[in-house]
């Protein structure tokens, strides 16, 4: 097993300021972090990749789409853009040493068409993505679409939906992940959930109900962590927690309060959360 944590508990751009901290969870006992990927610059992701060798700290990024490079819209061109996105996205972690480009990949976030997803859309979809995980293929890296809650998308919003969509394009290099905080929102039955899609999951974010300190909450971790033993699960545990730091991730997230001390502290107890339950 791999522990991790998301670098946007912290920021949304790691740059050389927040070496410390990734020094900080090296010695707390990480084995890896997740890189948010919204500035393609590669040489920036580049010396945050050199340092991460250094530290021997272990890389996957996160990325999302946008609405003017959405991978469904019925427009050529925006579909176009949003395939160029992920080329760039790919290229960053190449660059970084990322193994993982995990995220709503699929589809514009916090956009909406009034009705659930047609099938020129799961069609524009399957055709986009399979041509990004040819290029994160040749680059070393695999696609981990992610499926949200229905109140951040409208295109992967269950865990069935997502596995079907990955098998649908049948590419080595797209593959889905299990999020704990969408599935505790959308799922009736976690145990069965987890079985449904595993044959395609390749990451899994622990995230708690309220999107702090996992373990603190109400997931059901009982289930989840009895599921990951079951289905002899051997990748990441990344964290993926929020807070205040940020304003424009707050605000995209409907974090409003704090709900932890400091983000070392979380990290902390996050880490313990995960070995001890992994343990017993």
């Amino acid at each position: 097993m791999k522990y991790g944590i998301n670098m946007l508990l912290w920021t949304s751009d790691v740059t050389e300021e927040h070496f410390g901290i990734l020094e900080d969870l090296k010695r707390m006992g990480y084995d890896g972090v997740e890189l948010p990927v919204f500035d393609m610059d590669e040489a920036r992701f580049a010396a945050v990749g050199k340092k991460l060798a250094e530290l021997q700290l272990a890389a996957t990024a996160v990325t999302i789409c946008t609405d003017t490079e959405n991978p469904i819209s019925p427009d050529a061109s925006i579909r176009a853009a949003g395939l160029a996105r992920l080329k760039k996205a790919i290229d960053v972690c190449a660059a970084a040493g990322a193994t993982h480009l995990c995220g709503p990949i699929h589809s514009a976030i916090g956009q909406f068409s009034g009705a659930g997803p047609t099938a020129d859309e799961w069609n524009w979809g399957k055709e986009t993505l399979a041509k990004a995980a040819d290029y994160a293929q040749a680059n070393k890296v695999t696609l981990v679409c992610e499926y949200l809650n229905r109140f951040e998308c409208y295109f992967l919003t269950c865990a069935a939906d997502d596995a079907r969509f990955c098998r649908e394009v049948n590419h080595p290099n797209l593959k889905m992940m299990y999020d704990t905080f969408h599935a505790n929102i959308e799922e009736k039955d976690l145990a069965a959930a987890m079985k449904g899609c595993w044959d395609q999951v390749v990451h899994v974010h622990i995230s708690e109900n309220d999107r702090s300190t996992p373990g603190e909450g109400h997931v059901d971790w009982d289930t989840t962590f009895r599921m990951l033993k079951e289905l002899k699960y051997d990748g990441w545990l990344m964290v993926e927690a929020f807070g205040l730091a940020l304003p424009a991730i707050a605000a995209a997230t409907k974090i409003w309060r704090r709900m932890y001390t400091t983000e070392l502290e979380l990290a902390q107890n996050a880490l313990k959360f995960m070995k001890s339950r992994m343990a017993n």
